[in-house]
């Protein structure tokens, strides 16, 4: 199990939630799950509007495997370099920015932080 708390200046606190690591559910599906209003508009990595920060607060830092739609829009969202994106892929290093939709909790404990310009998503 890990931790995730979320934080936003749209909640009223920081929000920490249980997340089974290795479920193959994206943050996103568990903000949605402990109604947490990460905006989002395709959930499927073309649109950047879930975008979120992740830290990690406990235990070695692990990255998860970008998909080439997150990096294509991280990248463009200038969010990400190629040299973060090899550190990632070639040193299991976690880069700072994620996409909500894409990003799988693995087994450590993270502040998951969004800007929340709306009060929820639409599909």
């Amino acid at each position: 199990m890990a931790n995730v708390t979320f934080s936003s200046p749209t909640l009223h606190k920081d929000v920490t939630v249980y997340a089974v690591a290795g479920d193959r559910g994206t943050i996103l599906s568990v903000a949605e799950k402990h109604k947490i209003p990460i905006p989002f508009e395709c959930r499927d990595g073309e649109c950047g509007s879930c975008l979120i920060e992740v830290v990690t607060l406990t235990g070695k830092t692990m990255g998860s495997m970008l998909t080439d739609k997150e990096k294509s829009m991280l990248k463009s969202l200038g969010k990400i370099t190629a040299a973060e994106i090899a550190n990632a892929e070639t040193n299991d290093v976690a880069p700072k920015y994620r996409l909500a939709c894409q990003y799988i909790v693995r087994d450590q404990d993270v502040l998951v932080r969004f800007a929340g310009d709306e009060p929820g998503g639409a599909e």
